[in-house]
């Protein structure tokens, strides 16, 4: 790939858009000249896929032009440049706080009122960067700057996954080699014995122990090369076992070291979850599966859940990774608690999510009539729940699956575009419903009926919340590299259970 700070592939895909037509080709042309399907240069025109280089070159030589051509930093002319600056500034938190539907960039739009838009929103811009005095703030308002700086990580993070349709291929390369290593055959499960041999292969034994401490996942000894994970019967079974040994192999896999900051600690995290599943999941089998399944179309996460003997949320996550960079399609998923609040997400299908002022989505609460919420109160909870939902931005498909957890039992759920629900399974459901959100008249208001019978004779008790903000402990001024964990329980034990291992 190219250097993701220096290269937008808006820009790109407008210039290499701009070149094909004043080559006269069509995208089937160029398709023959340069050989790659249409559809992956179509992806590229509209800044959804990033080039490596040697197909900059290969695209440079069917075109006529340099590849510097292609790979210039500005816009071929002003249209193009109006363009590429309404698609970033809808994606500035500034701008999504205000909660509009997403406006498309098409020929429709004239040019003077896309001069306007942007103009009215830069002088908005230079507006926010005059804050509020101190004393001015409401002290409920004034966010801890370690909380900030977790809020802030988060949203670039997923920024970036956007960016990449949610698909790291230095991760599935790394994973991909570990696999091949242990001798895995390229289908199918992986199995225990591959587990042991993978950490064998990273230098590490794997012991399961019953006294973990509980602010841990798992403890890696560097010094005696041991992991320690929970036994099975305190991890919810042996899918979430062995996930916790995958995500702790992907830390030494990828080479991470102690973060110094959220930036680094939230990459990190999100880098060890995609390893365990590309490990658990590998690229090759579960595109594949997807192939067969599209063919037929019934594509489904609960059969990768089931054929990887993976969680489904892994599974979820596997199908996102893979489905845009393999077959086009667009997709969001969600995961939210019974009460609508929402703790993770990921769309690149242009789903409008609830958000904070500053981009935050974590702990915003969905809208009611949405799918996410709407399976808790379905006549069979605990089967999926498929729904299209018309909403602000479009309509969308969406399948639901509500975990049987006894502290909470999230929901989880994956969706796309109406126009691509068609390649799943569960897309000729009849239900449908509408969303208004964010008016408030959506769902945010009781219904003026029951606020005329109940106002001011109702006083309900609030149950307490702990809203996991950014899904990071912000209970401490200064940064650790292990947020949350007790680092005294976890020496004790490391004490505890070296003892026999000849550590001096």
């Amino acid at each position: 790939m190219l250097p993701s700070e220096t290269f937008d592939p808006l820009v790109f895909g407008h210039r290499l858009r701009h070149y094909r037509r004043q080559a006269g080709l069509t995208l089937d042309a160029l398709s023959q000249l340069a050989g790659r399907p249409p559809s992956y240069l179509s992806q590229l025109e509209n800044g959804h896929r990033e080039p490596r280089l040697s197909t900059v070159n290969q695209l440079a030589g069917a075109l006529g032009c340099r590849s510097a051509d292609l790979l210039a930093a500005t816009p071929p002319n002003r249209r193009a440049e109006l363009e590429v600056t309404l698609v970033h500034m809808q994606e500035d938190p500034r701008y999504q706080a205000l909660r509009l539907p997403y406006l498309r960039p098409s020929a429709r739009l004239d040019d003077a009122v896309l001069e306007h838009l942007i103009a009215l929103f830069n002088q908005v811009g230079e507006l926010s960067l005059h804050p509020p005095a101190q004393d001015q703030t409401p002290a409920g308002d004034r966010i801890p700057a370690e909380e900030r700086g977790a809020r802030a990580a988060n949203l670039a993070m997923r920024g970036e996954m956007r960016t990449r349709d949610n698909y790291f291929s230095e991760i599935e390369s790394a994973a991909g080699q570990a696999l091949a290593a242990v001798g895995y055959g390229g289908s199918g499960a992986v199995s225990e014995r591959h587990l042991t041999d993978l950490a064998a292969y990273f230098g590490f034994s794997v012991a399961r122990v019953q006294d973990l401490p509980p602010s841990t996942r798992s403890i890696s000894d560097l010094l005696n090369r041991v992991i320690y994970v929970p036994q099975r019967n305190l991890t919810g079974g042996m899918r979430s076992a062995r996930s916790v040994i995958a995500q702790t192999l992907g830390r030494f896999a990828l080479g991470h070291r102690d973060p110094v900051d959220f930036e680094g600690y939230v990459r990190q995290r999100v880098e060890a979850n995609y390893f365990a599943g590309a490990l658990l999941a590998p690229e090759g089998a579960v595109v594949q599966m997807l192939a067969d399944a599209k063919a037929r179309q019934d594509i489904s996460v609960e059969d990768l859940n089931e054929s990887f003997y993976i969680s489904y949320e892994m599974a979820a996550h596997r199908l996102t990774n893979l489905i845009t960079r393999h077959f086009a399609i667009p997709v969001h998923f969600l995961r939210s608690d019974p009460e609508g609040l929402l703790w993770k997400a990921y769309e690149n299908d242009g789903v409008s999510l609830p958000s904070d002022s500053d981009g935050t989505i974590e702990g915003q609460r969905l809208c009611r009539w949405w799918s996410s919420r709407q399976a808790f109160e379905s006549e069979d909870s605990y089967s999926l729940h498929y729904q299209y939902t018309e909403t602000v931005t479009g309509t969308f498909w969406c399948a639901t699956h509500l975990g049987v957890e006894q502290d909470r039992g999230d929901a989880v759920t994956v969706g796309t575009l109406a126009s691509e629900a068609h390649w799943f399974r569960g897309s000729d459901t009849t239900r449908h419903s509408v969303s208004r959100c964010p008016d408030p008249s959506c769902c945010r208001r009781p219904p003026t009926q029951a606020v005329r019978q109940w106002e001011g004779v109702a006083w309900p008790s609030a149950r307490d919340h702990s809203h996991f903000v950014s899904g990071l402990p912000t209970d401490t001024v200064v940064f650790s590299p292990h947020p949350g964990v007790d680092l005294t329980d976890v020496y004790s034990f490391l004490d505890r259970h070296s003892a026999g291992l000849g550590t001096p």
